[in-house]
């Protein structure tokens, strides 16, 4: 009886195994990435288009040194073999706004096996104005809306725009001697923000972007008409007053933007749902309780941020989206 039982099982077992077994094999098509915090980001994107055809794994450069960035995703052995079964994911830097000024930026926007965040870096995706509400909720779990995310981005992007032309300008020409990536990020950084005056920190950043506007435009008044055909080509590209934040510096957006609200904001709520336990609360030992339970469900947003997946829904996403949908309708 117990042998019987045993090849029973083991019947059984085999079974089971070989209905696990795909009917057919699914293309594997590798995905290399520029960093430990891209595997997370192009893991999400990719997932969305995986079907019982084909499927990404996303990888490091390299299996043999610790070399990463976009230099060792593009460059030697690596960027010559990619094709319908290998490709490239990259941050976008400037070199979507650059449009074949520079090699790097010919081999990103030319290629059909590279795929580009067209936003600046993943970072910009990651603060999506439209998303930062609920970023918010997943981090303190308090659904009470301080701020109007979407209209202060709006607003600082608004700030931002004008000298934003000038960074890329400056760039394009290779003159960064004269105006880095590092001192445009220091003219639209966000100091102190008053959860209960939020458009204070706009209004100070304002008055640094314009006085630096005002020297750049005298220095360089013969370029003016030059500034502004820029300003057309950008608005094809998709860069607009309102939507710069998503083409600024990722790591910027990220610590001197977007966590310089987002903190105090976050901060904001986690109180007042302490303060309603408390108010709430019975006794002592029940407002210890349950403030230990609430505590222990929090998130950190900058955790939160690197995470969420809300970026999804924003039109500069849904241009990387058609990428992927090009290239898996030309290799089936």
């Amino acid at each position: 009886m117990g042998k019987r039982l045993s090849e029973n099982l083991s019947s059984l077992y085999i079974g089971a195994a070989n209905r696990l077994k795909p009917k057919k094999a699914k293309r594997r098509i590798i995905a290399y990435v520029e960093s430990y915090d891209d595997v997370s980001f192009w893991r999400s994107v990719f997932a969305d288009f995986e079907d019982e055809n084909h499927y990404f794994e996303v990888m490091l450069p390299s299996n043999k040194t610790l070399a990463k960035g976009k230099k060792s995703v593009l460059m030697n052995q690596l960027g010559s073999r990619l094709g319908q079964n290998m490709v490239a994911c990259v941050d976008s830097d400037y070199d979507y706004l650059l449009q074949g000024v520079t090699s790097t930026s010919r081999q990103i926007n030319n290629s059909r096996f590279v795929f580009q965040t067209y936003a600046y870096a993943i970072e910009n995706y990651q603060c999506y104005a439209e998303s930062l509400h609920e970023a918010c909720v997943l981090a303190t779990m308090n659904d009470h809306q301080l701020i109007d995310f979407v209209g202060f981005m709006t607003m600082y992007s608004q700030i931002a725009y004008p000298l934003f032309i000038w960074s890329v300008w400056f760039y394009r020409k290779r003159n960064l001697n004269e105006f880095s990536l590092f001192d445009f990020c220091s003219y639209v950084r966000l100091d102190h923000v008053s959860v209960r005056n939020p458009e204070q920190c706009l209004l100070a950043m304002e008055k640094r972007v314009n006085r630096k506007l005002h020297e750049l435009e005298r220095k360089h008044a013969n370029v003016l008409e030059e500034i502004e055909a820029m300003k057309a080509e950008f608005t094809y590209l998709g860069v607009t007053p309102e939507n710069t934040y998503m083409f600024i510096q990722g790591h910027h957006v990220m610590e001197s933007v977007a966590m310089k609200v987002l903190t105090p904001v976050c901060n904001a709520l986690r109180r007042e749902r302490e303060e309603e336990i408390k108010s709430l609360a019975e006794h002592h030992t029940q407002f210890r309780n349950e403030l230990t339970s609430y505590e222990r469900r929090m998130l950190g947003i900058d955790v939160v941020l690197r995470k969420h997946t809300g970026y999804k829904t924003s039109p500069i996403y849904k241009k990387l989206a058609e990428d992927i949908r090009a290239f898996l309708k030309r290799i089936n």
